[in-house]
């Protein structure tokens, strides 16, 4: 069976709302290309689908998901100016999260047709890919029965600690948004949210930086996520010519 090929891009260090921005071009292009494609009435063995996965940082932002409420931002709008925070509230499932600097946020936008149709193995197979990323680093996470992410252990406390938020969207089967893994975040910017609608009472946030009391190379995190993406949805990576 031929293989899906998936476009790598590597953003950088991006303004949430201009990566918002892209991930709506690139879903709404992948949607009118196979509604076009199928309208004129072309065989599907001839259609070609366009997939992308997409790598980032962000400045520090908090997003609030569609289900999410806005009691769990605890700053207002001036602290949030003051110290240098964007808000967005987005389309993604899920509640409020942060994203900054030595957080590595990954946008698959995947024509699931071409895949599986499961939303629900979809997201399983995002917390895959993070929790065999972890393990190549040393780290036994996993996933924790009632909650979406991935998570572990830490020390002698048995709450678990969440290393990866998850949140998507699909359009016509065409997926946006995906996970935030913290490696070297600033975690602090953590209490100015009840993350994810969970109270830190409850659980808390940590990251891979914490844990194995080193700065962890985000390039090297992204090789081994790139690995376990393309061998969990069985796809080959692309070069994208100019």
């Amino acid at each position: 069976m031929k293989k899906n090929l998936v476009i790598e891009k590597d953003l950088g260090l991006i303004d949430y709302s201009e990566a918002w921005e892209l991930q709506g071009k690139l879903n709404k292009s992948l949607i009118k290309r196979k509604r076009d494609f199928f309208d004129a009435g072309v065989d599907r063995s001839g259609f070609e689908p366009q997939h992308y996965l997409l790598f980032c940082q962000h400045p520090p932002v908090y997003t609030l998901g569609k289900s999410g409420s806005i009691d769990h931002l605890l700053l207002d709008e001036k602290d949030l100016q003051s110290n240098g925070f964007q808000y967005y509230k987005i389309n993604r499932g899920g509640d409020i999260t942060y994203h900054g600097p030595g957080q590595l946020v990954v946008y698959p936008i995947f024509d699931m047709e071409w895949f599986f149709r499961d939303v629900h193995k979809y997201v399983r197979f995002l917390e895959e890919a993070v929790i065999l990323a972890l393990k190549d680093f040393g780290i036994e996470a996993h996933r924790e029965e009632g909650f979406t992410g991935v998570w572990m252990q830490s020390g002698n406390n048995d709450t678990a600690k969440k290393l990866c938020a998850i949140g998507v969207h699909f359009s016509r089967w065409v997926s946006m948004h995906g996970l935030a893994l913290n490696i070297n975040t600033e975690l602090k910017h953590f209490e100015n949210i009840i993350p994810c609608g969970i109270s830190p009472l409850e659980k808390q946030v940590t990251s891979m930086q914490k844990e194995l009391g080193r700065s962890i190379n985000l390039d090297e995190v992204k090789a081994r996520l790139k690995v376990h993406f393309s061998n969990l949805f069985n796809f080959d990576f692309k070069i994208e010519s100019d």
